[in-house]
């Protein structure tokens, strides 16, 4: 079943709309130096940039000059691009597989640096190291951090010749390269969930016709069953301290939402109502979990401290508002908001209690924050099955992501 290194096709990104307020950057192609690099490093810094919404690298046909020194930058004439800043670099080939990458940001209107560094990396890292310069120019022009060194888990769902669905659980890097496969499977997979470290995967499988609730170390694919009790085993979430899971279990008659301590498995039962509670997600500062429940009627989401106690509600627009995942900062909650039979991505403000819808797309669920709060990645229904989709939590940025063939569904995003 555990398949951790095999490798999958590759998520194929499109940017769907929101590039108008983007800040002009002039991104130059780097200079080569001996042996051809495996990656086009500069290609790939641009790429990630202007899939942040925040940065519209202009395309390589418009620019005026490829300088690859600070002697030979004309700021001049940059100027008159409107352009808000400039990249330059080289990568050197040292022999044996191994590269050194330099890079340079400048601010063209003040003519001046504004961050530089060199680095010596295997041809396997030159992707990452792209990811992590891009991380770097992201932050210096916005003072936040990037995410583009994240990574992403999902779930394939495919069909054999004879009809049979396969699934896959897989994780690959935010820009949908460099995907595994972390388990295999003719039964569903759903819900997957990183642990804080960003070194494990909580899931459930039913691949003993039953639901399971499985931990998997992604290094090693050593797995671990954590809650396999008679009947509902679902929906895990991890603490913020990573030593604990909450779970929806109904060994005892009806879904409730329980806390298993992960070092000494002590079972904490956190609701006693008769309705139906799932879907639990921790508030980051650990104290509290909001979660599903119909115990109004309808799936409303509902938040309870980890202490115990009375469950208060939190969503009072609209019909149907479920599956919360909290924003970084604990401010905001992205949530599914049912309106009129159609689904869609909406925030939460969680002290003025504004509800902001995002997505114009009907079948949305399962949306992820990524860590530094700016996207959130969810699922919805493409014209042939399940993809996934991007949105930034002021509506304006959406991106469309997928896999040649498979429906891809349960997205989580990385720490």
């Amino acid at each position: 079943m555990v398949a951790a290194q095999n490798v999958s096709a590759v998520l194929t990104i499109e940017i769907t709309g929101g590039t108008e307020a983007a800040l002009p950057i002039a991104i130059v192609p780097f200079q080569k130096e001996g042996k051809v690099p495996p990656e086009d490093v500069a290609a790939v810094i641009a790429a990630d940039l202007a899939r942040s919404g925040r940065f519209a690298p202009l395309p390589e046909e418009d620019l005026i000059a490829r300088p690859h020194a600070a002697s030979d930058i004309q700021f001049q004439d940059w100027r008159r691009l409107g352009s808000e800043g400039l990249v330059i670099g080289k990568v050197s080939a040292l022999g044996a597989d191994r590269y050194e990458v330099s890079f340079q940001l400048f601010d063209i209107y003040k003519a001046e640096q504004l961050v530089g560094r060199r680095y010596q990396v295997p041809a396997a890292g030159l992707r990452h190291l792209a990811h992590q310069i891009a991380d770097l120019i992201y932050e210096t022009l916005t003072g936040e951090k990037g995410f583009f060194t994240t990574h992403i888990a999902f779930v394939t769902v495919s069909r054999a010749a004879h009809g049979a669905k396969q699934y896959a659980l897989q994780v690959a890097d935010v820009d949908g390269h460099n995907p595994h496969t972390i388990l295999r499977s003719k039964e569903p997979i759903l819900s997957p969930a990183w642990s804080p470290d960003g070194t494990q995967i909580a899931y459930v499988s039913f691949e003993r016709r039953r639901s399971e609730v499985f931990v998997q170390e992604l290094r090693t694919g050593q797995r671990q069953s954590v809650a396999s009790f008679p009947g509902i085993n679902s929906a895990p979430a991890w603490s913020p301290d990573g030593r604990k899971l909450a779970l929806v279990l109904s060994k005892e008659g009806n879904p409730e939402i329980y806390i298993r301590d992960l070092a000494t498995d002590r079972l904490t039962r956190l609701t006693h109502n008769t309705a139906i509670d799932t879907e639990p997600v921790w508030a980051p500062d650990g104290k509290s979990i909001v979660f599903t429940s119909d115990r109004g009627g309808q799936p409303q989401l509902y938040q309870v401290p980890v202490s115990g106690g009375q469950a208060q509600r939190l969503t009072f627009e609209g019909a149907y508002n479920a599956s919360a995942s909290f924003a970084p900062n604990g401010r905001r909650l992205a949530l599914i908001h049912g309106d009129k039979g159609q689904f869609h991505i909406a925030v939460l403000n969680l002290q003025s209690k504004e509800l902001q819808v995002l997505t114009q797309t009907r079948m949305d669920e399962s949306p992820s924050f990524a860590p530094n709060g700016r996207m959130i990645l969810y699922a919805t229904s493409g014209p042939q099955g399940g993809v996934l989709a991007a949105v930034s939590t002021d509506g304006r940025v959406r991106q469309r992501l997928a896999q040649q063939g498979d429906e891809v569904r349960e997205p989580a995003w990385s720490p």
